[in-house]
């Protein structure tokens, strides 16, 4: 039986919504356990949300008269894209451009635009639904594998388009959700 009950949204939780780790730090395996200290928010994120394009592709092997007799999946990509749109957070940066192509004083910071492979990271994504229950994506390895157009204009925040492909951790899983389930 439907029940509107089981329908939600996801809404950023108040104590920010992504956040970054490196690679090897200690993950929650639930929706409402601290996370280790090592993760950093990446701050507002666009009212665009977060988008999950978990996909795979086939190939059908047909028998003699057109029959499909079996189908393979030959590959399967988990991606999550954002933008970013706290373009003075230095963590922030440093997803966009790499750790060691920012660097930052109490009076300047400065960032290099280069072709340089960044290393992967942790990333923790954090909501609440409308029925204040949380909700949390963790990506066990994840890599920034594409930067969108970064639009420097008088009317719109300058935002950095991120792009995350989730690849196997050690139990062969791209990610994990975590749902607290309600106490009714």
């Amino acid at each position: 039986m439907s029940n509107s009950a089981n329908v939600n949204a996801g809404k950023p939780a108040a104590t920010g919504a992504i956040f970054v780790a490196p690679l090897g730090t200690s993950l929650p395996t639930d929706a409402t356990t601290a996370k280790n200290v090592a993760f950093v928010e990446l701050g507002y994120v666009s009212e665009d949300g977060v988008t999950n394009s978990n996909s795979s592709s086939s190939a059908d092997i047909k028998a003699w008269g057109g029959d499909t007799v079996l189908s393979l999946v030959n590959e399967k990509t988990d991606t999550f894209t954002f933008t970013l749109i706290e373009s003075d957070n230095v963590n922030a940066l440093k997803v966009a451009f790499g750790d060691s192509n920012v660097t930052s004083t109490a009076s300047l910071v400065t960032v290099k635009a280069n072709n340089g492979v960044q290393a992967n990271r942790e990333f923790i994504i954090e909501m609440v639904g409308q029925d204040g229950l949380a909700r949390r994506i963790v990506i066990p390895n994840g890599a920034v594998t594409a930067v969108g157009d970064i639009v420097y204009k008088a009317d719109q925040a300058i935002g950095y388009p991120i792009t995350i492909t989730a690849n196997l951790d050690s139990s062969n899983n791209t990610h994990y959700e975590y749902i607290q389930a309600s106490a009714t």
